[in-house]
């Protein structure tokens, strides 16, 4: 497993040849990250999907090495590196398969609007113990009955004085049970659709915001993931994030980004599952031969060889596109669709060469199939992701 992580991350080498985004800055940080997975995930992922939830711990743990919010400013407590540290933190979650640390969606998405939005003496309260993992940052966008679709969101934030009444509910919120701070996606103008949405951010503890029960899953069985309600929930104004009623083009410009994390997981899963796959045909037999020798089982692997490589090559044009801030709304639609499409199809072969111990929960393909599956769905369907590009038609 070591020598293709290696060979699959390293800049000399991997499917498609050698990689040239990343640079070797990047490369070191790497190093550290994968003795933290080693060393503090890979021996306890398997109870925490057990147990429904990745403990703090965990949390305080990264932030006092440096993984979480690896974009932010030094003065926030932050690394002030780029996305492309945040990539290899992403790529190493998928190697290892820990598919509950909830980290790239704390320090990816939730982060930056804070970091880019908030007050400034918001910034100075909730940063530095986002960065030090204390106060761990969900999104609440999806409602019951709503999907994909922001403008038919329901939950309120009226203006009173000076606070926000919210009042609503909302479902299928990742690193929800963990979470401290919790950015709100709520209409301020119920009457202007889309043009009347705010991003309001609430702190655990507020009274009226609870939560629901930890969600049970098919897969992702350690990310907390939840439902979440609002009941005359009043925060100051000052929580809110950016102008009022400019929250639905600040989550258009945010997105992309979002897309770019679920693409990246994907390609790295893609080549490690493959090369398990191929070490477990090598060694598996059936009818005096190893599983491999099949042309059937040899042509299907070559052909997710052959693919696995076309989307590296891919994410990575998408990866370096976005360190220049040129990533597009389209392409980075297109990068999450191909991504979550062909990892689900790829992960059914390799489960499939597995034959019935594929299905087998000890086994990390078939854990790997169910996570995979949401991918799919989160961060925008891939039929909203046809949407997008056909737009461009």
């Amino acid at each position: 497993m070591d020598t293709v992580a290696n060979a699959f991350s390293s800049p000399g080498g991997g499917l498609a040849g050698p990689r040239t985004v990343l640079n070797a800055e990047h490369e070191m940080f790497r190093d550290a990250v994968r003795r933290f997975f080693e060393r503090h995930v890979a021996p306890h992922h398997r109870q925490w999907e057990r147990d429904g939830i990745v403990p703090k711990s965990l949390w305080l743990e990264a932030g006092a090495q440096g993984l979480l919010c690896p974009m932010l400013s030094e003065e926030y407590g932050g690394a002030g590196g780029d996305f492309g540290h945040s990539a290899v933190i992403i790529e190493e979650i998928a190697r290892f398969n820990a598919s509950g640390v909830g980290f790239p969606l704390h320090s990816d998405i939730v982060v930056p609007y804070v970091a880019d939005l908030a007050t400034p003496e918001r910034k100075r309260e909730w940063l530095p113990r986002m960065a030090r993992g204390e106060l761990i940052g969900a999104i609440a966008m999806t409602e019951p009955g709503m999907g994909s679709d922001l403008k038919a969101v329901r939950a309120t934030a009226r203006r009173d004085g000076d606070h926000y009444v919210i009042d609503g509910s909302k479902t299928f919120i990742s690193n929800g049970q963990n979470a401290g701070l919790v950015i709100v996606v709520a209409k301020t103008d119920p009457a202007a659709g889309r043009k009347g949405i705010s991003l309001i951010c609430v702190e655990e503890g507020t009274p009226g915001f609870t939560r629901g029960r930890n969600l049970e899953k098919i897969g992702l069985h350690a990310q907390d993931t939840s439902e979440l309600f609002f009941d005359g929930v009043r925060v100051p104004v000052a929580n809110l994030l950016g102008e009022e009623n400019r929250g639905f083009s600040y989550l258009i410009r945010n997105l992309p980004q979002e897309r770019l994390v679920i693409a990246i997981r994907a390609a790295t899963g893609m080549e490690v599952m493959l090369e398990r796959t191929v070490a477990y045909a090598r060694e598996r037999q059936a009818f005096g031969q190893a599983v491999i020798d099949f042309q059937h089982n040899r042509f299907k692997l070559a052909e997710a060889k052959a693919q696995a490589a076309m989307f590296r090559v891919f994410a990575d044009h998408c990866l370096a596109l976005h360190l220049r801030g040129e990533l597009t709304v389209e392409l980075a639609a297109a990068a999450k669709l191909l991504g979550a499409e062909m990892q689900n199809r790829l992960f059914d072969d390799f489960l499939q060469v597995h034959g019935g111990y594929g299905y087998m929960a000890e086994y990390e393909i078939g854990r790997a199939w169910a996570d995979a599956r949401v991918g799919r769905i989160y961060g925008g369907s891939s039929e909203i992701m046809k949407e997008i590009i056909g737009r461009t038609l």
